[in-house]
């Protein structure tokens, strides 16, 4: 297994030769960097997909010498495609993600995953742009606010007159992130984004 981290300002390695990609990424700054990195590599055709069933579709038109897949697509998980296509013979597979969680690290590992990029977003791009493999890269950042003092242990009221909220408000956006995170649970919510490092 690969496991990589990737730094603002890291070299990009000399060009590796031609070769052909497709890339299953659903928000666009993010794949428009992948796709530009990719062509500096040397890629004469990167073709894009930005759900699963849409790169499913794709990968059985032909061979190709790279898949790149987000972790996190709108209609599942990057990694489980990943695990699919290698049976299917597509030997070189990453799969991106800007959450570095072990356990996501794991679970990936799990699905078959043998490359796993840890990434920072691009310029601009916010939490809301994506959906990770456990719903907290599409929290929004006001949701992320109200998680921050729900981890500081303010009741809803307390959260609400913090942010300019009404105490309903806060209890919307509670609601929200539960069926982001799957679970109604409060300290679990907490822990959840605690261990991605969204909340401090």
């Amino acid at each position: 297994m690969t496991a990589l981290v990737e730094r603002p300002g890291m070299a990009v390695p000399s060009r590796l030769g031609r070769f052909a990609a497709l890339v299953a990424v659903a928000d666009p700054a993010v794949r428009e960097s992948v796709t530009r990195t990719l062509r500096m590599l040397g890629a004469i055709n990167v073709e894009h997909a930005t759900s699963v069933a849409q790169a499913r579709a794709m990968a059985r038109t032909g061979p190709r010498a790279l898949f790149i897949a987000d972790a996190g697509l709108p209609d599942g998980s990057g990694a489980q495609l990943v695990s699919e296509l290698r049976a299917a013979g597509w030997n070189r597979c990453v799969v991106l993600s800007s959450n570095a969680d072990p356990f996501a690290v794991r679970g990936a590992v799990a699905a078959g995953v043998r490359c796993y990029l840890v990434t920072t977003r691009p310029e601009g791009v916010g939490f809301e742009g994506r959906g990770g493999e456990n719903g907290v890269d599409s929290l929004s950042e006001r949701e992320i606010e109200v998680l921050q003092h729900v981890a500081d242990g303010r009741s809803n009221k307390d959260t609400g007159a913090a942010l300019g909220l009404s105490a309903l408000t806060v209890k919307s956006h509670l609601a929200r992130i539960a069926r982001k995170l799957g679970t109604g649970d409060r300290a679990e919510m907490v822990a959840i984004t605690l261990r991605a490092g969204v909340i401090q």
